[in-house]
């Protein structure tokens, strides 16, 4: 059986009882950095063998995990942090399994996206996820340009290098819209920021970003 399971993002007192159950059981852990799930398995005494999966080795993986999973194996399928399939490869096994009839199911936890919405101070009644812009800016304003008509609050991830580059294609698509950005969530030194575009974007060029953010911006008209 193939499970899905939710890592913490950043403190690791939010992993769930489940999951480490899980991580128990599993015969293998599939995981999209070895190193960093070592961590974490370490962390709580766990041992178990895992398989690397990630966007740059998923056409030789992919076919060894489909194996395992069609001999019976318990397999664990994790990302760096927060939910797998999220803006990572995972869906391509995810598609696979559903294709070869493998059973499966997913264990909840916690995700960037929903503690950056609803800390962000705008309406989260209605959101769209869009997760990493393109990275060159041409393709990034076009890729930003698809929701500029839309009502409903829109949500991206972002790289540190690409942070402010982006915030100013947001502004020159969108105009000068409320918006957020959120950092380290759940770790000691949680960064929200909250203001418009321009705002942001002034608060962030005299700063060096460390670690991926969440951005999340008030969708067209929105009523604040």
């Amino acid at each position: 059986m193939l499970y899905l399971v939710s890592t913490p993002i950043g403190n690791l007192g939010d992993i769930t009882l489940r999951a480490l159950q899980v991580f128990k059981d599993a015969d293998f852990v599939v995981s999209e950095d070895t190193r960093h799930t070592g961590i974490l398995l370490q962390h709580f005494e766990i041992k178990k063998p895992q398989i690397s999966f990630y966007e740059q080795n998923k056409e030789k993986a992919l076919p060894r995990i489909l194996s395992l999973l069609q001999e019976g194996k318990n397999v664990a399928m994790v990302t760096d942090a927060g939910s797998p399939g999220i803006s990572d490869p995972g869906y391509l096994l995810v598609r696979a399994a559903v294709e070869a009839g493998i059973e499966m199911t997913a264990i909840p936890g916690a995700t960037a996206v929903i503690p950056a919405l609803v800390l962000s101070g705008l309406p989260v009644h209605s959101f769209t996820f869009r997760g990493f812009p393109p990275h060159k800016g041409g393709p990034r304003k076009r890729f930003l340009a698809v929701d500029a008509e839309s009502p409903h609050t829109l949500v991206y991830y972002e790289s540190p290098y690409r942070l402010v580059k982006t915030l100013g294609d947001a502004m020159a698509v969108f105009g000068d819209r409320p918006a957020a950005i959120a950092n380290d969530l759940t770790k000691k030194f949680e960064l929200v920021r909250r203001g418009m575009l321009s705002e942001l974007i002034k608060w962030q060029s005299g700063e060096t970003p460390r670690g991926e953010y969440t951005i999340v911006i008030a969708g067209k008209d929105a009523r604040l």
